[in-house]
């Protein structure tokens, strides 16, 4: 128990104690806001600290990885991003202990209100007492005055009278004076009760606050020892594996991966010259050419054979070697189109044996070859192109039934002439090309960037691909890269993949095709893809400039960027955050540059490109392109996820777009498709409610937002906002705050706001009012379509690091922006 300090301290002449405490109490709250903006400074520093430190780990990775020295590099990367993440816990923690102390603001203001109320009896005891006091002073002294007068007159010989008169007023101020006496008697005995009660009263209030705010003060002190700990832990493991790191395994490491061979040049003897060998010449020798088990082979056009007939019974079309040499002039030679892709003759299955042509020089011991029929069928036009209109509850349903499905624009199919995937995608609603939300209808079809969700009745056929696996067991993929490690067995926890392939599946009854290795199918339709190829001059959507488009050997670090752009789509009703529905998608892009292209071409063997999902514990589903990366389902890490590329495929999808776009500097390939866990209304970056107040004459509009940081891995500003209100019942004028755009012609109200961010007036909250004049009301309420973006961040805070050696990532962009984001009444 304290010593009752407040109530032996605060009395004094003047009764001014009360005053004191009441301000004393007061000033506990600017303390509570001040330790808030302190906590949210330090905050601050250490997540700029935190990012600084991401920066260097990813230079630290990208540095070069050839030489001896290079897997040191490996050591300051690791041990800079565990820097990097303990500063980023610290940020995490402190971001929850301002939580917790804005709570308890807010609490001390009430318990400060309420304090009021009771003490109000006590303020009126401390005013009663001062008045009275000074009442009491001033009748003592008209007493005393009196007093003094009568017995002047009666020394200096008055007459009676005056003595009498002087008597009477002098009787009176006695009578008050002692009147004051007894009422200060009264006033004190009820001041110092009531005092006592009320110093007591705010000793406890300051007792409570000091020790909450104690109790921060050491939440806040543990959080920063914990992470000093973690980072001496951190530098000590530094040290231990720089120690580790001998020289010796550096040198011997660097033998074991480079070495060219243990075998040392041996002796060369002389020999005579063999002049019957020498003149016979060289004979013809015949290329073996590059064979897939299970697959009919084109004759080699370019083995060096012999074109002359050196038998009579040469049977035309036959195997070399079988019946002896073939008749180049009558063979069966395959045809070829306009695209270079092979016509291959239709045979019956009862010739299919006799008429078959397979190389002597195959090395697969195989009685029966097996027979693959690949058909490529054209995209069937869309007759459905009539777009039905969207009713609400059509609308309310589309943000709940987004599903992940890529959209097939700009994909590169064997069919497709090259003024087709020359013309520009279509762009997503925040790429219009007028910037403005009034060219958008917000009951129309949504073109946000990472889904697939329409209103439209009319159903859009895929193109059939029997020789592509809708599954992701009929996948085979090449064995994981050498240089990185095999993970433990196990399933990967959280996450969704699903298995289909990259492009939406053709909807039919039928049964799937039998599967075929990947190797085979698509080396059978010249790896017609899905993928989705945008050349320079028509980006994908949050991409960034791309690499340098500079000469590149084949030994440097090969420069990749890549960029992830998320749409949010949101619907809310009124202002009932239960019932807002959010979904949120994402997409991740590579960009390659121009060099890239003659660097695979010209190596067989390139090193294989492999990368590293980080953080997608956060994610529903993952979609990744599976003609052209693989990844293993055998992780067990739940907060990433490894992927490969197959190096055939990429280094023939990249040519294909160089062939189609020669003079692009860059190319974009679509790689993986997302969809984020949402919580509601807690994950949307902008909340919203509106209210409606609809009359004959007049409407009354209201809306309301708030910006919304938590809903952001690293919070960041809201940029080109507009927020679009359809009103009828013919608006004649319109007032508005602040103010907006009326466009009598689609009868749409129009707000344009500036970025919305943390630090913007009322963190981020407030409101949009508009008064309507109408003609022949009244309105119905509508739907309001609302658009922003965010450049630098993401929603899921998915990232990429590239793994092993040979490629370096050069530029890393991030954004996301609105899809289908609505407010209903």
């Amino acid at each position: 128990m304290i010593t009752p300090y407040f109530i032996e301290n605060f009395w004094g002449e003047k009764n001014n104690g009360f005053d004191v405490l009441y301000h004393n109490m007061k000033h506990g709250q600017i303390s509570s806001k001040e330790l808030t903006d302190f906590i949210r400074e330090r905050s601050t520093i250490e997540e700029t600290y935190a990012r600084s430190m991401t920066k260097l780990a990813k230079s630290a990775g990208n540095f070069s990885q050839l030489g001896t020295f290079a897997p040191m590099w490996d050591v300051f990367k690791i041990s800079t991003e565990k820097l990097a993440s303990c500063h980023m816990e610290l940020v995490r923690k402190l971001q929850e202990l301002i939580k917790e102390v804005q709570k308890y603001v807010e609490e001390q203001a009430k318990a400060h209100k309420k304090t009021k109320e009771e003490v109000a009896s006590t303020l009126e005891a401390v005013q009663n007492i001062q008045t009275t006091s000074q009442a009491l002073q001033k009748s003592k002294e008209i007493y005393n005055a009196k007093t003094v007068e009568q017995e002047r007159l009666r020394k200096e010989g008055a007459t009676q009278r005056d003595v009498d008169k002087a008597g009477v007023k002098a009787k009176k101020a006695t009578e008050t004076y002692k009147a004051y006496v007894e009422k200060y008697a009264s006033a004190k005995s009820e001041f110092e009760q009531k005092m006592a009660e009320t110093a007591q009263k705010f000793q406890d209030i300051e007792e409570n606050h000091v020790h909450h705010m104690k109790v921060i003060i050491q939440s806040y002190s543990q959080s920063v020892e914990e992470t000093h700990v973690q980072i001496g832990e951190l530098h000590k493991e530094f040290v231990k594996n720089i120690e580790n790191t001998s020289v010796e395994s550096l040198i011997q490491k660097l033998s074991e991966s480079k070495g060219t061979g243990k075998e040392r040049p041996g002796p060369i003897e002389f020999e005579e010259c063999n002049t019957a060998i020498a003149t016979e010449g060289a004979k013809p020798r015949r290329r073996k050419p590059f064979n897939i088990p299970g697959r009919r082979k084109d004759k080699d056009v370019d083995s060096t054979e012999s074109t002359e007939v050196e038998v009579a019974n040469a049977a035309n079309g036959a195997p070399p070697g079988y019946y002896g040499a073939i008749d180049i002039q009558n063979a069966n030679v395959p045809q070829i189109d306009a695209e270079g892709f092979c016509i291959r003759p239709e045979v019956n299955e009862n010739d299919a044996k006799e008429n078959s042509f397979y190389s002597s020089s195959d090395s697969e011991d195989e009685d029966e070859p097996r027979k693959f029929h690949v058909e490529i069928k054209p995209v069937q036009p869309n007759n459905g192109t009539h777009q039905i209109s969207a009713t609400i509850d059509e609308l309310k349903a589309s943000i709940g039934n987004i599903i992940l499905s890529p959209s097939t624009s700009g994909q590169m199919r064997r069919n497709q002439s090259s003024d087709e995937l020359a013309k520009p995608r279509v762009p997503t609603s925040y790429e219009l090309t007028n910037n403005d939300l009034l060219s958008l209808d917000p009951l129309g079809p949504t073109l946000s960037a990472g889904s697939a969700s329409s209103l439209s009745t009319t159903a859009v056929p895929v193109p059939n691909r029997p020789t592509t696996p809708l599954t992701a067991g009929a996948l085979m993929p090449p064995p994981r890269p050498s240089s990185r490690p095999k993970l433990p067995t196990g399933k990967l926890t959280g996450i969704n993949e699903i298995g289909r392939p990259f492009s939406p599946p053709k909807t039919s009854n039928a049964s799937p095709p039998p599967a075929a290795p990947l190797a085979r199918a698509e080396s059978s339709s010249s790896l017609s893809s899905n993928a989705s190829l945008s050349a320079a001059n028509t980006p994908t959507v949050g991409t960034s400039r791309g690499p340098s488009p500079v000469t590149l050997a084949s030994q440097d670090a090969l420069p990749i960027a890549v960029a992830f752009t998320e749409s949010v789509n949101a619907y809310f009703k009124g202002a009932d955050p239960s019932k807002c529905i959010v979904k949120i998608t994402g997409d991740m892009t590579l960009s390659f540059p121009m060099g890239i292209i003659k660097v695979f071409t010209s190596n067989p063997s390139p090193a294989v490109l492999s990368f590293r999902l980080k953080n997608t514990g956060r994610l529903e589903q993952i979609l990744p392109n599976q003609q052209l990366v693989y990844s293993d389902p055998s992780q067990s890490d739940s907060n990433s996820k490894d992927f490969w590329f197959n190096m055939q495929a990429l280094t023939s999808y990249l040519r294909k777009a160089a062939d189609q776009n020669p003079s692009a500097s860059y190319y974009n390939v679509d790689i993986l498709k997302y969809q984020v866990l949402s919580d509601g209304i807690h994950s949307t970056p902008l909340n919203l409610a509106v209210y409606w107040k609809c009359a004959a004459t007049t409407t009354d509009l209201r809306v309301d937002y708030r910006y919304n940081p938590d809903s952001m891995v690293f919070p960041g500003p809201l940029t080109n906002i507009q927020i679009l209100v359809p009103v009828d019942g013919g608006v004649t004028s319109m007032q508005s705050l602040p103010s907006s755009v009326w466009n009598s012609e689609q009868n749409k109200c129009l707000w344009k706001l500036g970025d919305i961010s943390e630090k913007s007036d009322n963190e981020g909250a407030g409101s949009l009012r508009a008064k309507f004049e109408l003609a022949s009301g009244p309105s119905n309420p509508s739907t309001l379509a609302v658009q922003f973006m965010n450049e630098g961040t993401t929603l899921s805070g998915v990232d990429m690091e590239l793994q092993g050696s040979g490629y370096r990532l050069s530029l890393s962009k991030k954004r996301f922006a609105t899809g289908r984001y609505m407010a209903d009444f």
